[in-house]
């Protein structure tokens, strides 16, 4: 492992975890805060085994990092600074395919030096989507729907995990490649088989309300419902397997039912 950085400190939340996936004992010596947060991470508790940052140029600093992993929506000042300071710092984009999740793996192996480590996890990840990904001819039709009444579309990661999984996605049917916002009365037109909503957060939201509306409430009586894990949906991580895995079970079993 000769050349491989000693002292790496990510910044972003998808850098951490693929970092604790990859990184060699001893090489990831902090990870974000946001890692260590079981509702959006996947691996909050390997992640609390180290010390956490903000995500401050200053702090990051102060670890006397030779690599920091950063994401290319992580703080523009705190990333600029750090380079200012001579510090080598890895951007990662965020991933919106299952080909952005292999390529993100084979870059984090090639930045930590842990390139044996990063295809045994790649060969890994290919095995298991291939076995998930059984698609049928007719695919049953679902629909993302979010706080303030986003959807997404298959130009996404969720759009994709829904893609793999075997169902057709309502949103793209309405022409969002990406997301957009769907009206109630739109979202109630489509008459979808699946709702897959959003786990709401603790306390009162005028943003979540519409996911409590009764008109999603008579659609879930109607179709079958799902609901987003973010740690397992939010990173372009092996983790995703996870979010396909209940999806196509949740199908396999409306399926046998018919």
């Amino acid at each position: 492992m000769a050349g491989a950085p000693e002292r790496v400190v990510s910044i972003n939340l998808c850098t951490d975890q693929l970092a604790l996936m990859i990184a060699d004992e001893g090489q990831l010596v902090s990870v974000s805060k946001l890692s260590q947060d079981a509702r959006g991470s996947a691996m909050a508790e390997a992640a609390s085994a180290l010390p956490a940052n903000a995500a401050r140029a200053e702090e990051v600093f102060a670890m006397a990092p030779d690599l920091v992993l950063a994401g290319t929506f992580s703080s523009r000042a705190t990333v600029q600074m750090l380079e200012r300071l001579g510090v080598r710092v890895e951007k990662f984009s965020a991933a919106s395919s299952m080909g952005d999740i292999r390529a993100g793996i084979i870059r984090m192996g090639e930045v930590l030096g842990r390139q044996d480590r990063a295809a045994e996890l790649l060969a890994d990840f290919d095995t298991e989507l291939a076995r998930l990904s059984d698609a049928p001819a007719r695919r049953p039709r679902a629909a993302m729907y979010f706080a303030n009444g986003y959807t997404t579309g298959e130009a996404t990661l969720a759009g994709q995990i829904v893609h793999t999984a075997g169902f057709a996605n309502i949103a793209t049917e309405e022409g969002f490649a990406a997301g957009g916002f769907l009206p109630l009365e739109k979202l109630t037109l489509t008459e979808p088989d699946v709702v897959i909503t959003g786990q709401p957060y603790r306390g009162a939201s005028r943003a979540e309300d519409v996911m409590r509306h009764p008109v999603i409430d008579r659609l879930k009586g109607r179709a079958a419902t799902a609901s987003v894990t973010d740690g397992d949906w939010v990173c372009g991580t092996p983790f995703v397997l996870r979010a396909i895995a209940s999806l196509r079970d949740m199908r396999l079993e409306m399926e046998a039912a018919q």
